[in-house]
C-alpha cells in the first residue's frame, strides 16, 4: 500500500490550493481524455446522450469528480473513512470497476502536467501520484 507521508500531505494541499480554482476544467479534461483514450469505461456513461470531451455532461461529471478529490484532499489524514460513502456509492450503486479509479487518476496526473508545467515539478508529481493512487484504493475498500 501506498503511504502518504507528511511532506507528501503537506505537497498535495499546497498544490490543491493553487490548481482548486481551476478544478472543474481539470476533471472535464481528465474525463474526457478517459473516454477516448480507454473507450471500454463508457459503458458506466451509456445513459449520456454525448460522450465526447467538453460536451455538457462530460463537463459535469468532470466537475464532480474535481468535488470528490477536494473531498479527498480535506480528509487526506484518514481517506479510508473519509471516502467511505463515495466507496458505498461506486461499489454497489453504480458498480464500477476500481480499474477505472486507477485509470482517471492517470488522466487527472496527465492533465495536471500538462496544465501546471511549471508548478508540476517531480516532487508534485510523486505526491499527487501516491495521493491519488491512495485516493483509488480507499475508493475500492467496498469492493474487499
Amino acid at each position: 500500500m501506498t503511504t502518504l507521508t507528511a511532506k507528501d500531505k503537506s505537497t498535495v494541499k499546497a498544490f490543491w490550493e493553487k490548481i482548486s480554482p481551476n478544478a472543474a476544467a481539470i476533471g472535464e479534461d481528465a474525463l474526457g481524455r478517459m473516454l477516448v483514450g480507454y473507450p471500454q469505461t463508457k459503458t458506466y456513461f451509456a445513459h449520456w446522450k454525448d460522450l465526447s470531451p467538453g460536451s455538457a455532461p462530460v463537463k459535469k461529471h468532470g466537475a464532480t469528480v474535481m468535488g470528490g478529490v477536494a473531498e479527498a484532499v480535506a480528509k487526506i489524514d484518514d481517506l479510508t473513512a473519509g471516502l467511505l460513502s463515495l466507496s458505498e456509492l461506486h461499489a454497489f450503486t453504480l458498480r464500477v470497476d476500481p480499474a477505472n479509479f486507477k485509470i482517471l487518476a492517470h488522466n487527472i496526473l496527465v492533465v495536471l502536467a500538462i496544465t501546471f508545467p511549471n508548478d508540476f515539478t517531480p516532487e508534485v508529481h510523486v505526491a499527487m501520484d501516491k495521493f491519488l493512487a491512495s485516493l483509488a484504493l480507499a475508493l475500492s475498500e467496498k469492493y474487499r
